[in-house]
Formats: C-alpha cells, structure tokens, sequence
C-alpha cells in the first residue's frame, strides 16, 4: 500500500467522524446547555463510552507503550488499578454526589457549582483559571502525540508540524459545529474502534512471532528485569505517588468532571461507573503489553519515536497500521474535542458572563464558546511545536495540578462546615507552589525546585496533603460568609 493510501485511511477516519458531527448540529439546540450538556440527556452506553474515550488520549496509546516498553509492563498495574478501580469509586464519591447537586440546581461547571455554593464570584473564577491553566499542556499533548504519531505513520514524509496541524483543524472544525452531542457520539464510535483495533493489533503481532509465551520468552531474554515486581523506575515512590495524582486528576479534569453532570438519569451514572474497570482494562493490556513485548522483537525504535507505529510497520500491512494509527489519533481527538468544549465553557460560564458581562444572551455565550475553542486550540498547537517535553513528563505535569483541586472539592461536597476562605486557600496556596515547582524546571530565572522528594516521592503528593490541611484549617478558624448557603449541597442519593 501506498503513502498516499495509508493517509487517505486516516483521513477517511476523520471525514467520517465529521460526518456524525454535522448530523449531531443539525438537531442541536442554539443555547449553552445543549452545546455544553447535551440537555443532559445522555444515556449508558454513550456516557461509558464518551468517558472512556475522553479520558484515553496519546497519554494512554503512546505514552503508555512507551513506558511499558523502556521499563516494563508494570505500568499496566499502576494505570490499571488507578484507573479501572481507583476512578470508579472516586466517580461514585464526587461524580454521583455532583450529578445530584447539578440535576438539582443546573450547573453546567465545577467553577459554577462553588461559587454558588460560596457565593463566590472570585472562588469560581480560581476554579476556571487553575483548570484552564492545566487543560493547556494536555491539549498540546495530544496534538504532539498526532504529529508524531504521523511521523511514524508515514516514515517522516509527513513533518511533525503537519501531523500536529490536521489534528488540530479538524477539532477546531468539528467541535465549534458538534457541541457535547455530537462529541458524546463520535466518541463512542471512537471508542468501540480504538478498542477494536488494537485487540486485532495484538493478535496479529502476538501471531507474527510465535504466540503470547514466544513474545513474553524474548521480552525476557532482551530484558530480565522485566519479569520481577519493582526496581528502576518502579520505586513504591513512584508507583503510589503516580497512581493518587493521576487517579485525583482525573476527576478534576474539565472535560472529564463535566461529564458527571451531563447523565439523563442517577441509574445510568451508577451502571457506568461500574461498567469502568472492565472497559478499561480491555484497552490497557493489549496495548501496554504490546509495548512490553517490543522489548523482546528485533525492531529498531529511533530516540522519540513511539514504539507502538514501529511494531505496527514491522509485523502488519501499511493498510492496518494506518488503521491503528488512525485509532490512536481518534483516541487524542476524542480527549482533544472534549477539551476545548469544557474549556471554552469554563471560560464563558466562569469568567466572561461572571464578570464582563453578567446579561449575555445563551445564544451569545453558544457563539462566544465556538470563538473561545478556535483560540485556544491555535495557542496550544503553536506551544507544541516547541515539544517542551515527552508525553508521559506533560501529560504527568497537568495531572498533578488538577490533583491539587480534588480534596479542597470533596470537602466542598461532604463537609458543611467548610468556609469559602478555606476553599480559597486551599486551591490557591498549593497551586501556586506547584506552578513553582513545574516553572522551575523550564525558566532559568526560577531556583531549581525538586519533582520528587525522600526516594521517589512526588511532590503533588505533599501538596495534595496541604490542600487537604489548609481547606479544614482554615475552615475552622474563619466563618461561613453571609452568601455562603450549605444547604445548596444537601442532596439524597441511594
């Protein structure tokens, strides 16, 4: 098969994911909650499946591979229990309470939930800022994961700027014309097809070298170390400290969090979050094993490359491979278009109708966020021609930060004593830290300040804790403000 032929496979993908995307415009409504919620009447299978393929990005098909295949396949243990067990319940603690406080009053945001709950316009600005701030660096991560994975596709004829430049003009594209409807149904079309292709991809590569015990016998034989529980990167330090930050992040994730809100009933929130682990070990262990296996194949993977496109060109047809590749790059667009729809309404909810212009129409605000989209996927496409990093350390970068968010929020939920200066603080105080500590690494001007602290540990970690502290501290020594109303989030659920 030729160049030409493997591109029109990717581009066939994204011409038919526009195509659902037209149908979804043409019965969506022109307010805010429909382009934001899709009214909120999204059932199981596509809350699932939108969720599912929101959350896997180039972080998970590339990044994930990566790591397995430079360290071993132990990272399957930390993505999957933190992320088949650990984001369950935490969806059952925060999501399920926060779809019963939204069916209730409304809200389209967390930023909006909080600063009503607190009577805070500032509080809900903080919210809307610290999430736009980390939403930036994984917007970028996925358009630096679509023009690399381009760059494997096609043997570099295609730059990494090119890659990285189609990926975004066809979010651009598709989400200013989508809205949530039609980003919750190509995603579950995204998702069954990721989640196909790379089942076939392991099979088919598994077969090629002689079945599961021949590949895992030369994975063994290149690499020892692999078949043995820690050691190298795998220190409890980072295994735990990955497993909370990435687990907690996730749930403060704009694209992910607004999801708790968007289910038409409480049942199909439950049947989803338990339906999860399942789902999401079905797409880790082919995909990271089959980067831990690469170990053992005789393949050559350049410095920066991405091992999975390799493996892909060594053992299957081009035709295939551009069909996996056109999997991976649904999997960053499906997070991607998420994205900026939270993104953009987290601007237009949080900042522009809070305090430039509290009389805006809907139909405004709707236009408004298709503006909001358009920009800030063209400032994040011109950061990642930079490539300020790996995938794993940016996508690491903006799971931390939202981490930081996570306990402040579930003291908001549980906690009645919990005071709008407390929840301040504890937002403000550890984000600045940390926004230090990731500053440091990359601005000369800024003293050297350690990632990782006592053998491993990560430093979120600690500010997760402070955030906690500094929340319930000062909780206690200041009083409820007169705009504050508890009662707004006392909610019955079963």
């Amino acid at each position: 098969m030729t160049l030409g032929l493997s591109l029109g496979v990717v581009v066939g993908y994204l011409v038919i994911a526009l195509a659902v995307g037209l149908v979804a415009y043409r019965v969506s409504e022109t307010t805010a909650e429909d382009y934001y919620l899709a009214n909120r009447s999204i059932g199981t299978a596509v809350l699932l499946f939108t969720t599912f393929a929101t959350l896997l990005s180039a972080f998970t098909f590339f990044g994930g591979p990566n790591l397995a295949f430079a360290a071993g396949p132990e990272w399957l243990i930390v993505m999957g229990t933190l992320d088949g067990v650990l984001f369950a319940v935490l969806w059952y603690a925060i999501g399920y309470k926060q779809w019963l406080i939204g069916d209730r009053h409304g809200y389209v945001t967390l930023g909006e939930m909080l600063g009503d709950r607190f009577g805070s316009t500032g509080l809900r600005a903080l919210v809307a800022a610290v999430s736009l701030l980390w939403l930036f660096p994984y917007v970028m991560l996925q358009q630096m994961g679509a023009g690399e994975a381009l760059v494997g596709l096609t043997g570099g004829a295609v730059p990494y700027w090119g890659g990285a430049a189609l990926v975004t003009a066809f979010m651009i594209l598709y989400v200013v014309l989508a809205g949530m409807r039609g980003v919750a149904w190509t995603d579950t079309i995204q998702g069954l097809f990721m989640l196909s292709v790379v089942w076939i991809a392991a099979v088919w590569i598994v077969s090629a070298v002689g079945g599961v015990g021949a590949a895992t016998d030369a994975m063994l034989d290149a690499r020892p170390e692999f078949g043995s529980f820690g050691g190298g990167l795998y220190s409890p330090g980072f295994i735990i400290s990955t497993a909370i930050t990435i687990a907690f992040g996730v749930t403060m994730f704009p694209q992910i969090n607004q999801r708790f809100f968007v289910a038409d009933s409480g049942e199909t929130l439950k049947r989803s979050f338990a339906l999860w682990p399942v789902l999401v070990l079905l797409l880790f262990v082919p995909a990271f094993m089959l980067g831990a296996w690469a170990a053992g194949m005789p393949v050559d993977v350049p410095d920066g490359a991405n091992v999975l496109p390799v493996v892909l060109n060594e053992y299957t047809p081009a035709w295939f491979a551009a069909l996996v590749v056109a999997g991976a790059m649904a999997a960053m667009m499906s997070s991607s278009d998420s994205m900026l729809l939270s993104g953009s309404s987290y601007f237009t909810r949080d900042v522009y109708r809070p305090l430039i212009n509290a009389e805006a129409s809907e139909r405004r605000e709707a236009w408004l966020a298709r503006i909001g989209v358009a920009a800030f996927a063209l400032a994040a496409f011109a950061a990642s021609l930079f490539r300020p990093g790996t995938l794993i350390e940016v996508g690491d970068t903006a799971f931390s930060g939202f981490a930081l968010l996570a306990l402040p929020v579930i003291c908001a939920l549980y906690w009645p004593r919990t005071t709008r200066s407390g929840m301040i603080a504890g937002v403000l105080i550890p984000q600045v830290a940390y926004l230090a500590v990731v500053l440091s690494a990359v601005v000369s001007a800024v003293p050297t300040l350690p990632r990782t602290v006592a053998g491993g540990w990560d430093v979120a970690l600690g500010l997760m804790a402070l955030s906690a502290l500094l929340t319930v501290g000062v909780s206690l020594v200041t009083a409820p403000t007169p705009e504050s109303d508890a009662s707004r989030f006392t909610v019955a659920g079963d």
